[in-house]
C-alpha cells in the first residue's frame, strides 16, 4: 500500500460515524486534493465547543457559513455574531460560479445553491430583531463582574437589589440602576441606614462611573424591555431546518464593553434556562462568535473567570460554542482546552513572533506522520484548512489539511431592500421591537421623592402657620395689656375728686 492510499484508509477510517455528521471537505496530501476522503465532524461532538482561526483573507469566514448551514440542513438553530457584517447572504441562495463548480467536482460532492431561514437581530439602532435584557435579570452578582468593580463595591450593588426587591421596585434600565444609587446616599440615605447599614458616597461613585462607561458605549438601549426570550433562538422552519439567527455587531467592535457585557448576559441566560440534555446525539443550538478577541482583550479577570466557568458547563446543555479568530493565541488558554473541533486556516510568518506562535499552534493539534504541521499552516491556500475534530467516544480525528466545501447560499451581503423584506417577514421583530418603558424605579424613586419633598414643605409650611400665629397671639395680648396700663398722671387727672375740683372751678369762673 503505497503512502497515499494509506493516508486515504486512515482518514476514511477515522471520519466514518455511526450517527449523523457533517462533511466540511475532502482531505489533501502533498498539495493534492484526494477526491472522496471526506472529512467529516459527528454532530454528537459538536456541543464540545470549537475553533476555526486563520490569518485575514484565508476563508474563516466561509468556513463559518458552511458549517452554519449543513446544522441548519440538519435541524439545529444557530446563533452567528456578524462582526464584519458579511454573513446575511444566507439567507439567498448562491449565485453558482465555475470555481465553485471545480472545487466541489475535486472534492467530490454535489452542489446544490440553496437558502436558509434567517432571523436578523441587533443590539444597537441599526434594522433588526432588538435584543434586550432588564438590569434585575442580570443580578448583583453579574452586574459586578460586569462592572468589574471592587469587593466593597460588589457589596453594595447587592445591597440596592436586595432593597428593590423588598420595596418592589423593578430595575429594567441603567436609569433606575442609577437613580437608586443616587437615592441611597441622598434623600434615601437615612432610610437605608436604618435598614442595611450606611454606603458611601465614595463607593457608589465609583460605581456610576462604571455605569456611565457602559452606557456611552450603548448600554442604555440594550437593557430594558421587551426582554429577549432565549427560546426563540431554537425555532425550527416549517422544512425542519433549524434558523440561523445573525446579531449585526459591525457598529460595536469599538464597544467591546458592551460586547462582552452581551456575551455574558446571553450565555448565563441559555445556561439556567436551557434544560439539561444529557447523551442526545445532537446539539440543542450552535453560537459561533467571531472576532473573539473582542471578548477576551477587555474582560477583566472576573469576567474571564465567568466566561471560562460557562464555557465548561454549557455543553451540558446541549449548546456548542465556536469561537472565530486570528491566532488561536486570542483565546485564554482554559477555554482553548475545551475546544474539540478545530478549523486551522493558514498563518503567515512575517516576523519571528510569528514563527514562534506558529509553533505554537502547532503543538495544539494532533501528531502525525503525513504532515509537518508547522510548514503545512503557513502553505495553505485559501478555503484550505488542518481539521481535527471529536470522533463520536470523544478522541481526536486523525488531522487532514482538507479542501473545504463552498458554502450553498450567497457569499455577500443582503442589499437594503432585501434585508427589508426579511425584517418584514419577521415575527419576532413585531414581538420584541416595541419599545416599552413601564413605571420602574426611577420613576417610582422620583414620585417617592417628590412625596417627601411635598410632605417636607407642607411641615415648614405648617410650622411657619403656627409660629405666625403666636407671633400674632403674643402681640394682641402685648397691645392688651399696655391699653389697660394707664399712665399715673391720667390716672390722677382722671379720679372723680380732681374732676369735680375742675368743675368747681370753671363755674365760679363762668359766674
Amino acid at each position: 500500500m503505497s503512502n497515499s492510499e494509506k493516508f486515504i484508509s486512515d482518514i476514511n477510517t477515522g471520519n466514518t460515524f455511526k450517527g449523523d455528521f457533517i462533511t466540511l471537505g475532502a482531505a489533501m496530501l502533498d498539495g493534492e486534493t484526494k477526491t472522496n476522503a471526506f472529512v467529516n465532524v459527528p454532530l454528537k461532538t459538536m456541543n464540545r465547543h470549537g475553533l476555526i482561526a486563520g490569518a485575514t483573507g484565508t476563508g474563516k469566514t466561509k468556513t463559518l457559513q458552511v458549517l452554519a448551514e449543513n446544522l441548519s440542513e440538519k435541524g439545529i438553530p444557530v446563533l452567528l455574531m456578524d462582526i464584519k457584517g458579511d454573513l446575511s447572504g444566507l439567507a439567498k441562495p448562491s449565485p453558482g460560479h465555475a470555481k465553485i463548480d471545480e472545487r466541489m467536482e475535486k472534492i467530490g460532492l454535489p452542489f446544490d445553491a440553496k437558502s436558509f431561514p434567517v432571523e436578523v437581530l441587533t443590539l444597537s439602532e441599526q434594522d433588526g430583531v432588538r435584543l434586550r435584557a432588564t438590569i434585575s435579570e442580570f443580578g448583583p452578582v453579574l452586574i459586578s463582574r460586569i462592572l468589574d468593580v471592587t469587593e466593597t463595591q460588589a457589596g453594595i450593588i447587592s445591597v440596592i437589589f436586595k432593597y428593590c426587591d423588598d420595596n418592589k421596585l423593578p430595575l429594567l434600565d441603567l436609569k433606575d440602576f442609577k437613580k437608586i444609587l443616587q437615592y441611597a446616599t441622598n434623600e434615601g440615605k437615612d432610610e437605608f441606614q436604618d435598614a442595611y447599614g450606611r454606603i458611601s458616597t465614595a463607593s457608589t461613585g465609583a460605581i456610576l462611573r462604571k455605569i456611565i462607561e457602559i452606557e456611552q458605549q450603548g448600554g442604555d438601549l440594550f437593557f430594558g424591555e421587551t426582554s429577549f426570550d432565549t427560546q426563540d433562538l431554537l425555532r425550527i422552519d416549517e422544512n425542519g431546518r433549524g434558523y440561523i439567527n445573525i446579531i449585526r455587531l459591525t457598529d460595536i467592535q469599538d464597544k467591546p464593553k458592551l460586547f462582552s457585557t452581551f456575551m455574558l448576559s446571553l450565555l448565563a441566560e441559555i445556561y439556567s434556562t436551557f434544560p439539561e440534555q444529557g447523551d442526545s446525539g445532537r446539539p440543542e443550538l450552535v453560537m459561533f462568535i467571531d472576532e473573539a478577541h473582542l471578548i477576551f482583550n477587555e474582560a477583566s479577570d472576573a469576567l474571564l473567570n465567568q466566561i471560562e466557568s460557562i464555557v465548561k458547563l454549557i455543553r451540558s446543555k446541549g449548546v456548542g460554542l465556536y469561537f472565530v479568530t486570528q491566532n488561536p493565541t486570542d483565546v485564554p488558554e482554559a477555554v482553548l482546552g475545551q475546544l474539540g473541533l478545530k478549523v486551522q486556516h493558514a498563518l503567515r510568518a512575517f516576523t519571528a513572533k510569528d514563527r514562534k506562535a506558529i509553533k505554537l499552534t502547532a503543538q495544539n493539534y494532533p501528531d502525525t506522520e503525513y504532515y509537518d504541521t508547522a510548514e503545512v499552516l503557513t502553505s495553505l491556500g485559501i478555503g484550505e484548512a488542518l481539521v481535527s475534530a471529536l470522533d463520536e467516544k470523544g478522541k481526536p480525528t486523525p488531522l487532514a489539511a482538507t479542501m473545504m466545501r463552498a458554502p450553498m447560499s450567497r457569499m455577500d451581503i443582503l442589499t437594503e431592500s432585501e434585508l427589508s423584506n426579511l425584517l418584514g417577514q419577521s415575527k419576532l421583530a413585531r414581538k420584541y421591537n416595541q419599545e416599552i418603558d413601564r413605571e420602574s424605579a426611577y420613576e417610582m424613586l422620583n414620585k417617592k421623592i417628590e412625596l417627601a419633598e411635598a410632605e417636607e414643605a407642607k411641615r415648614k409650611a405648617e410650622e411657619e402657620k403656627e409660629a405666625l400665629k403666636k407671633a400674632e397671639s403674643k402681640k394682641r395680648s402685648t397691645s392688651s395689656r399696655r391699653s389697660t396700663r394707664q399712665n399715673p398722671i391720667v390716672k390722677v387727672l382722671s379720679s372723680p375728686t380732681v374732676i369735680r375740683s375742675v368743675l368747681g372751678i370753671l363755674t365760679k369762673m363762668l359766674k
